[in-house]
């Protein structure tokens, strides 16, 4: 093929590779100035009968379109052309400089959770176009992800649905049959394998991307359950849970669990990125966490009704918004695009920025514009460009310097958050909602006592600011200073008493200083004027359980199951509440629900095996405490109940060896120790028993009948 010139245009320079799909080669287009290089794709079908050929030559056309439809987004490869030549197939596509993933994921090198999680949302981004125009990639994998040279956006290769072309044969009976499964071994789910992809085994694949970056393992080093097929990857790594949860819904082995496509995988991404309720979550055996928080809130309400009545009109006409601009004025479309801002009509509102800025490039008001609506829609790179272009027209910009200081923060680039922050401040320094912002990145640092002081700052500017006196309650519960936490909440709660997140926080802050009752009553208030409020009840669930309330505290956490049904933490603590009432079989089953939501945790199998224990279901209780030290082996307890559930089946020379485990891991376990000898007596007595002979009456039959 070197030196070849297809179709008399694309001459064939070098060979990029092949495989049994077909082989790639670099190529120059002879036909344009400057003969620039191209990608071009040969498909060779399995056989060249009549009927294969035509089978294939519909299939490559249809296949050729969605590819030419795909080109039209920025990281996909543009098709350029495509042709058939002595009854082999070809494409032409753009020729995209630069490197694949494999080399950025090499073996034992260990990327971060921030790095993983962008490296996903890029990819996911394409993805969601892909799945958009119905297509299925099928081999999505680090070999097909290209890192472009001119400006390192990673580009999608590859499509797995042309590589039918070279697959398909024609069954005796007429019908098409794959010859082989598309796709990369390791990055294959199971449905795809038996020739039946989803959108969601596109997301399987890039969930195993995700595992070999946080792990530095190949697909094919990673565990799988031998039970489930799941894949046990947690203890290679360290991440947060709730990113553990999405990966594992990501890689989850039955496709009807994961996320059915890259939108919804896209969107659990960013919930975990934006910032949600300023709440301490209060769950058994966890530390108090400070999550993120919102951005400024907007009073718009009165923007609204001012939109409504000036686009309002009487009669049969009704109540209408101007849908076709038809004004090429800059201002004007400036003033309509805050109209549907403020109706959170944001894609229209964004159309009518673009369209000002189009008009009027040095216009930073339209930039600006831009940049809060891209914010709305969770395009925080976008905005942040968008601010950017806005401060470069008008450098003393306060509105933009803190709007894109909230788009840095929700990016979590908290240094330049501050920076950005710092500067509207040195332009003005009277803003409770920007010192405010800043406290808030600062926290993000847990940079807590300068919080503190933005905080204060903001308060002192505006005393009656009900959000920095919670903020400043947050900020100092994470500093452990619990009674001044409580007096900052008391403050925000004088300004606001009906808000359920400062009954919320002030309830944490009260358990830590051991006021139960209080903060019972707290958290009653929060889930009373919040009545989804899911981490209210489960906080509430936990102090009844601390209170040993645990018939209420089963009540409190369906409620929290009724609002959040895969919140694992529930499902678990409602079974040991359930354990603690003797609801034995319910608490079996609650623990089960929580194993189906984290299989890998070993403390649920150790807690099930106790509930089927007192069952006396001792081969279920030995099974659920192997599950156990399985994902914990040196989980000394739960050898300590395996060996006992052992005893109670008479196999004193494994419980021996059980409680030989859980020594080994705890030397000073006395109960284990204990337990240990009298299982030894026990199995010595059990050889030492005489062996009892029956003895068999034989009748005489010579004695007399009676």
């Amino acid at each position: 093929m070197l030196g070849n010139t297809l179709v008399g245009r694309y001459q064939i320079i070098s060979h990029l590779g092949g495989g049994g799909f077909g082989e790639t080669f670099v190529a120059c287009d002879t036909q344009l100035p400057g003969s620039p290089q191209c990608v071009v794709k040969k498909l060779k079908p399995q056989a060249n009968d009549p009927v294969t050929l035509e089978t294939a030559r519909r299939l490559f056309d249809t296949e050729a379109q969605v590819l030419y439809k795909l080109g039209t987004h920025d990281c996909i490869p543009q098709l350029l052309a495509y042709f058939e030549e002595n009854a082999e197939f070809y494409l032409v596509q753009e020729f995209i400089e630069g490197h694949n993933l494999s080399q950025e994921l090499t073996p034992g090198k260990i990327l971060t959770q921030t790095e993983v999680i962008s490296l996903l949302m890029e990819i996911l981004e394409i993805l969601k176009f892909v799945h958009q125009q119905n297509v299925i990639h099928r081999d999505v994998n680090p070999y097909n992800l290209l890192r472009r040279k001119s400006d390192r956006k990673l580009v999608l290769i590859d499509f797995g649905a042309v590589k039918q072309i070279s697959s398909q044969v024609i069954t005796p009976q007429g019908h098409t049959k794959s010859t082989v499964a598309i796709g990369t071994p390791g990055y294959l789910p199971g449905e795809q394998a038996q020739g039946n992809p989803k959108y969601s085994s596109d997301i399987y694949a890039v969930g195993i991307v995700a595992l070999q970056a946080l792990t530095g393992l190949p697909p094919e080093q990673l565990e799988k359950d031998a039970d489930t097929n799941e894949i046990i990857w947690q203890s290679h790594t360290k991440v947060s849970p709730e990113f553990a949860q999405v990966l594992n819904k990501m890689v989850c082995y039955d496709f009807r669990q994961r996320y059915n496509s890259a939108t919804e995988a896209l969107q659990a991404l960013k919930d975990l990125t934006q910032p949600a309720a300023k709440t301490v979550a209060l769950i058994p055996a966890l530390p108090f966490k400070n999550l993120p928080n919102p951005q400024l809130k907007k009073e718009i309400l009165h923007k609204i009704l001012a939109a409504t009545f000036i686009l309002g009109v009487s009669g049969a006409i009704g109540i209408f918004i101007i849908d076709g601009i038809h004004t090429n004025n800059a201002t004007e479309l400036y003033k309509q695009g805050n109209t549907l801002y403020d109706l959170q009509r944001y894609q229209d509102a964004l159309a009518v920025y673009d369209k000002a800025v189009d008009i009027r490039p040095l216009y930073p008001q339209g930039w600006y514009g831009k940049g809060k609506t891209l914010a709305e829609l969770k395009q925080y790179k976008e905005a942040l460009t968008a601010y950017d272009k806005a401060i470069q027209i008008l450098p003393d910009y306060v509105e933009a310097w803190s709007a894109r200081g909230l788009a840095l923060a929700n990016l979590q680039r908290y240094q330049e958050a501050i920076a950005s922050f710092d500067k509207a401040l040195q332009l003005e320094g009277n803003s409770p909602e920007i010192w405010n912002a800043k406290g808030e990145a600062l926290s993000s640092l847990k940079q807590y006592d300068n919080a503190i002081k933005a905080y204060d700052k903001s308060i002192e500017i505006q005393k009656n600011y009900e959000i920095a006196w919670e903020n400043k309650g947050l900020a100092l519960h994470n500093l452990k200073r619990y009674d001044d936490a409580i007096t900052a909440y008391d403050k925000a709660l004088e300004l606001k008493p009906d808000d359920a997140s400062f009954h919320y926080n002030r309830g944490n802050s009260l358990v830590n200083v051991g006021r139960y009752e209080d903060a019972l009553k707290d958290y009653d208030r929060a889930v009373q004027y919040k009545s989804d409020y899911y981490q209210a009840w489960l906080s509430r669930s936990n102090i009844l359980m601390s209170l040993r309330r645990y018939p209420e505290a089963v009540e409190s956490f369906d409620q929290v199951i009724k609002s959040n049904p895969g919140n694992f933490q529930a499902w678990y603590s409602r079974g040991w509440a359930l354990h603690q009432s003797q609801r034995y079989q319910q608490a079996i089953d609650s623990y089960n629900k929580a194993i189906s939501l984290r299989r890998n945790d070993y403390q649920v199998w150790y807690n099930l095996g106790n509930s089927q224990f007192n069952l006396q279901k001792y081969e279920d209780a030995i099974a659920s405490y192997n599950r156990a030290v399985r994902y914990k082996p040196d989980y000394y307890e739960s050898w300590y109940s395996k060996g006992n559930a052992l005893v109670n089946l008479k196999r004193y020379q494994d419980a021996i060896a059980a409680y030989a485990q859980a020594i080994k891991y705890k030397p000073d376990y006395q109960q284990a120790i204990e337990a240990s000898k009298q299982a030894q007596n026990q199995l010595q007595a059990e050889k030492s028993k005489p062996l009892v002979i029956p003895i068999i009456t034989i009748p005489n039959p010579l004695a007399p009948k009676q």
